[in-house]
């Protein structure tokens, strides 16, 4: 009996148990898709809310395989009994470079220079660095893990923080922010979006750094708020290099495009162009062991 699976890309090679139809997560589905027998979906990366919503329409689904690491939007909308599994360690490299550029980019000044680029214009002046900066790498998982490899061979000094504390491996809990904050540099956020991180860096955590600190978030935006990072950054006492924000994405009109000191990119950390390779080999290795009965890798449930 031949299973059918839902996959996001063109010309994917399956085993021969598997019949596949290609949905790109845009425009109309397929001619003659046949979505009453899919079993396995294949989540498009980065497509917007609609191939979620496709999922009611499954009846026979067994599996979903999101390409993000994130997946807290989609488990409401799995009905019992559907397996899911996420991306786990498709991002953590292009994560990790897009955060130490975000950190460079601040440290190094760089949208000084650029600008003055543009004037063709020659004034020179001595930097921060990141080397020996102390910095505080909040959300110790693989993508933080991946940060921190690149953090110290740039010869930072790095401060672990995870939920809960790890003394074994010299990790500290959330719990322990408080005390941690004053000391840090630069902060380094790597957070999933949970009722636990929601605001985690508040008003009183982001008065705690010192003056001149950079807050970093790469994780998701939700875990600072906003109002109290723009009224530090406005005033100049703190910097920001964000690429996720809360809402997402950023007003046009939103007073923290302009803010000077602060660096913002689209939410693109996750989309370099190692990922689709790596997504593409998670995702034969997952249909191949579905198709051979056995256990599912970076299963959520």
């Amino acid at each position: 009996m031949s299973h059918r699976v839902l996959l996001p890309w063109p010309d994917f090679d399956v085993p021969a148990s598997l019949s596949a139809t290609c949905y790109d997560g845009t425009g109309p589905l397929p001619e003659g898709a046949v979505l009453d027998e899919v079993e396995f979906y294949v989540l498009p990366y980065d497509q917007g809310p609609r191939p979620p919503t496709l999922i009611p329409r499954l009846p026979k689904l067994r599996v979903v395989q999101s390409l993000s690491a994130g997946v807290e939007t989609l488990l409401p909308l799995l009905p019992e009994g559907v397996a899911l599994a996420n991306g786990r360690g498709l991002h953590d490299l292009s994560v990790a470079e897009h955060t130490l550029a975000l950190i460079h980019a601040a440290q190094r000044d760089l949208p000084r220079w650029f600008a003055q680029q543009a004037t063709g214009s020659w004034v020179r002046e001595h930097t921060r660095s990141l080397a020996d900066s102390r910095v505080l790498l909040v959300g110790h998982g693989s993508i933080g893990r991946a940060i921190e490899r690149q953090l110290l061979a740039a010869e930072a000094v790095v401060t672990r923080v995870a939920r809960t504390a790890r003394p074994a491996e010299g990790v500290h809990a959330v719990s322990e922010l408080p005390r941690l904050l004053p000391e840090a540099d630069i902060v380094v956020l790597v957070l999933p979006d949970t009722p636990d991180t929601r605001g985690l860096l508040g008003a009183a955590g982001l008065a705690a750094l010192p003056d001149d600190a950079l807050v970093v978030n790469v994780g998701r935006g939700t875990a600072i708020d906003t109002a109290a990072l723009l009224a530090e950054t406005s005033s100049g006492r703190l910097r920001a290099a964000l690429d996720v924000v809360d809402p997402e994405p950023l007003p046009s009109d939103h007073p923290l495009w302009k803010v000077p000191g602060v660096i913002l990119t689209p939410h693109i950390a996750g989309g370099s162009a190692s990922f689709y390779p790596r997504a593409k080999r998670l995702a034969a290795e997952q249909l191949r062991r579905f198709a051979a009965g056995e256990e599912l890798l970076n299963l959520v449930r």
